[in-house]
């Protein structure tokens, strides 16, 4: 069965929650655009890809998609709404039924707990409470590109940012 690769991807360590009128506008740290940093070339080291990164609107999230970017991990990089903070997972699922996805490698870069529980959902079909993805973590799934997506994906990836770290 043919499938892809999806990981998903939680933003760097940001500003503190109530430091900013609009959380919004909340940007990464110093520290965390070094250890988001890290972490890309890490994972550029370790030969990861991606055909297109999708990010959430917020700062935080697309400042952690174009370092990503920068590192080479991916030439595409797109903000997607639904991956704002109490995004809807639907949204995304019908995009991905128009994107041809056969051997391709997809990232997205947002917030919890919707990532977790998007990534439950796909491999479980429900949301369980179990997976815990940290700041500039990763969660990596393998998707099938035909049938049902939701409760068919298998893991194969979950890494706190502290192990990819030099």
């Amino acid at each position: 069965m043919a499938s892809f690769n999806l990981y998903l991807i939680r933003h760097g360590l940001a500003g503190q929650h109530g430091d900013y009128e609009n959380d919004f506008d909340r940007p990464l740290t110093d520290e965390g655009q070094r250890k988001t940093r890290q972490v890309a070339k890490r994972l550029h080291d370790l030969h990861v890809q991606f055909d297109l990164i999708l990010t959430s609107p917020l700062v935080r999230a697309q400042q952690t998609a174009e370092i990503l970017q920068a590192a080479k991990l991916s030439h595409h990089l797109e903000v997607a709404t639904y991956l704002a903070p109490g995004g809807d997972m639907q949204a995304w699922l019908d995009w991905l039924a128009t994107w041809s996805a056969a051997n391709k490698s997809l990232a997205l870069v947002g917030h919890e707990p919707i990532l977790s529980t998007w990534a439950e959902r796909l491999i479980w079909g429900k949301a369980q409470g179990r997976l815990v993805l940290k700041k500039a973590g990763t969660i990596g799934l393998t998707v099938p590109t035909s049938g049902a997506v939701v409760g068919t994906c298998e893991l194969f990836w979950l890494t706190s940012p502290k192990l990819l770290l030099d």
